[in-house]
């Protein structure tokens, strides 16, 4: 952090950096696909291997700027929550960003022990897999506990949020809406994914830590963001979604959490730990259901159809992710747009009942998620219409 000499307003070296990163990885993408093209039609033989050297280049590239954009969040969020001199952002700090960080860090070190085990103890490899799984849900119970504690603090009785004839943010509705999310997405796991008996070997591992990676780097660079969390990014789902296609619904959902709880270190937008649940593990753990299609034959032969059906049905669970929170946590920002008649939220009517105003602002505002959708499947459908591409997939995985 400096400061800015003219105005005395403090300048984040992330608000500086972010920007360049954000368009030149555009333009890099621009200049391997306008390359592959070229070599496509030059000399087409190789444009396989061009393809895969591109691919292999862009996601060292990623990873290294998605650590790179991470350390500088970090740094800034530190400085700016100490620059408001007040509670609530020193609370957000030890109640929510550290809990999450640990647990998140915790879930990268296990993933890294158990990758070196497969490769040197493989004997023990269930029994510390059972062990760290353990730790990592404590930790995430823990996390969710310290998120309480903060809403118990700063957010009950804060007029806004809290307020029955304002904000009216709805705890039952939040646990009850979260705990059916949970149970179905299980459930879902285990009878879609009941052929999957496979536990993560060494190369699922690999594959699972660099979509992951990816994705968290591609969700950085974001063609449009919304004032009140949430953003339009560079095809962020689409590894994440790949992967579970891929590997199936089960490890799918794994990963899917995995991604979200660096999310909410990304962007921790929390004022509820089910609206934490409902935004952040959860969402994203419903990318998991790209994979809900891998282990049915019916559509083998037709693997962009298969791939755009899967996309759909998890783009769409995380979007009820999203309007839940909405509707059940921040109620009171349905309220603010019709006052203001923001924009498209101007149809909000202020005669109707304030939750069908809920549930309205909240369908609109987390259709962002399906342009993020949009884009995803215009990847697949791209990638999918390569036989070499489609020909590796199956290679991964014979049933997908």
């Amino acid at each position: 952090m400096f400061f800015n000499l003219l105005s005395s307003e403090p300048v984040f070296l992330s608000d500086v950096v972010e920007p360049y990163a954000i368009w030149g990885t555009v333009g890099i993408v621009a200049a391997l696909i306008v390359s592959w093209l070229i070599v496509f039609f030059v000399k087409r033989d190789i444009c396989g291997k061009v393809a895969k050297n591109m691919l292999i280049g862009f996601i060292f590239y990623a990873l290294a700027l998605g650590i790179f954009l991470l350390v500088l969040e970090i740094l800034k969020k530190y400085d700016s929550w100490y620059l408001e001199d007040n509670w609530v952002s020193k609370d957000i700090i030890t109640h929510v960003f550290l809990p999450l960080l640990i647990t998140t860090v915790i879930a990268l070190g296990s993933a890294i022990t158990i990758f070196i085990l497969s490769k040197k103890k493989p004997e023990t490899l269930k029994l510390v897999a059972i062990i760290l799984g353990g730790v990592i849900f404590v930790g995430i119970i823990v996390s969710v506990v310290m998120i309480y504690k903060f809403y118990a603090n700063n957010i009950v009785g804060d007029g806004y949020y809290t307020d029955e004839e304002y904000g009216n943010l709805n705890n039952v509705a939040l646990y009850i809406s979260t705990a059916l999310l949970v149970v179905g997405a299980v459930f879902a796991g285990f009878i879609l994914g009941k052929n999957d008996k496979k536990m993560f070997d060494t190369k699922c591992i690999a594959t699972a830590g660099v979509c992951v990676a990816l994705s968290f780097a591609l969700s950085y660079v974001k063609i449009f963001e919304l004032p009140y969390g949430g953003s339009i990014t560079l095809f962020s789902m689409f590894p994440v979604m790949l992967f579970a296609y891929v590997y199936g619904i089960k490890k799918g959902l794994v990963v899917g959490l995995l991604y979200g709880m660096l999310q909410a270190i990304q962007d921790p937008f929390i004022v509820h730990p089910a609206q934490f649940l409902l935004d952040y593990p959860i969402a994203f753990a419903m990318l998991g259901f790209a994979g809900c299609l891998s282990g049915f034959n019916f559509l083998k032969d037709k693997p962009r159809l298969k791939f755009t059906l899967s996309a759909a049905i998890a783009g769409v669970l995380r979007w009820v992710c999203h309007v839940f929170s909405g509707v059940f946590a921040f109620g009171a920002y349905a309220l603010d747009a019709i006052d203001k008649s923001e924009g498209i939220f101007s149809v909000l009517a202020p005669a109707a009942t304030p939750t069908a105003n809920f549930w309205l602002y909240s369908t609109i505002y987390n259709g962002y998620v399906f342009v993020d959708l949009i884009l995803v499947i215009a990847v697949g459908l791209a990638l999918f219409s390569s036989k070499g591409f489609t020909r590796q997939v199956e290679m991964l995985n014979p049933e997908a």
